[in-house]
């Protein structure tokens, strides 16, 4: 299922949960703060797990402040949202602003011509507070045709670069579910940032993912995780009444499974990982962040073999 069709079926789950479940206070600021990374050729610095906006997505707006301010307070500076991620803009809009100016903001249209991106663009900054975006990204740009499209006569890279001129965003990037399409947008233009699954499954039995890490890095981009957390597809039975209404897929087993897949992601030469949308998921990221250390071989052993008959989120050659 589509990315932003499942958000939109999940929203009235995601809201009746909110509703009898509320994000916790912040904790004591721990003493060694969530380390950070360079975020490719841009140099900037960003904590090497981000806040993915679908955590605030339903949630009332002191639950929104609440755990924006103690990721901030653990040492994340990477933010990242999107229009179809439900209301999530309108939460966290207010929630970052008293530390927008010490955060890396990231948003992302899912226009693909020129006047369409401009006003998703203009409202994004208008929901989020803010006259700029540090990373504007082209959202789940899955089909060549839709690569075609933005970067054609009329496209929404227009709406882009004359962004940047405007001082509206500082970096181009994008968001990807396809090696296809991710190598032809690396290879037609010169990107700053690319958002893809680096995940234990997907790279083993999917052969997906290490065919887009490696060109990326060949081009000295940014390099951000996406799913690092993730296990499989969900039952049929399951696709609507689950334990986390905000993960479409199936997450790994919480938490030792979900800690070694996301050590194993971090493992790797990105930048920063983003968690699951789920609270549970993303303060075990949190927590995995504060003590990161690589997988030693046991650990490895034990993370792969779990893979074998687990069914790709992904696969080669299909359109997302």
């Amino acid at each position: 299922m589509e990315r932003r069709v499942f958000l939109k079926q999940a929203a009235i789950t995601a809201a009746a949960v909110a509703s009898t479940s509320q994000i916790s206070a912040s904790p004591k600021t721990p003493t060694s703060p969530i380390a950070r990374r360079t975020l490719g050729k841009t140099g900037e610095q960003l904590s090497i797990i981000g806040f993915g906006g679908i955590v605030v997505m339903n949630e009332d707006t002191g639950a929104a402040s609440n755990i924006v301010a103690e990721a901030v307070d653990r040492g994340i500076n990477y933010f990242d949202v999107a229009p179809s991620y439900g209301n999530a803009q309108e939460r966290l809009g207010p929630a970052l602003a008293p530390y927008r100016n010490k955060c890396f903001l990231a948003c992302k249209t899912d226009g693909r011509l020129k006047d369409d991106s401009r006003a998703q663009l203009e409202e994004s900054l208008r929901l989020l507070k803010t006259d700029h975006l540090d990373l504007y990204q082209f959202h789940a740009l899955t089909k060549m045709v839709d690569l075609d499209k933005l970067l054609g006569p009329g496209g929404a890279m227009e709406t882009m670069e004359a962004a940047k001129k405007e001082g509206k965003i500082r970096y181009i990037g994008f968001s990807v579910h396809s090696a296809e399409t991710a190598l032809a947008a690396m290879d037609r233009y010169n990107f700053d940032t690319i958002l893809f699954p680096v995940n234990w499954v997907l790279f083993t039995q999917a052969n997906f993912g290490p065919q887009i890490l490696k060109r990326a890095q060949e081009k000295k981009m940014g390099i951000l995780a996406l799913k690092g957390m993730a296990k499989t597809v969900r039952p049929v039975g399951e696709k609507q009444n689950h334990p986390q209404p905000k993960c479409w897929y199936q997450p790994a087993a919480f938490p030792d499974e979900a800690s070694l897949g996301l050590r194993w992601t971090l493992g790797h030469p990105i930048t920063a990982a983003i968690p699951p949308g789920d609270e549970r998921y993303f303060r075990l990221a949190m927590d995995v962040a504060q003590n990161f250390k690589p997988l030693n071989s046991a650990e490895e052993h034990t993370l792969l073999a779990g893979a074998h008959g687990a069914e790709p989120i992904f696969h080669l050659g299909n359109d997302v």
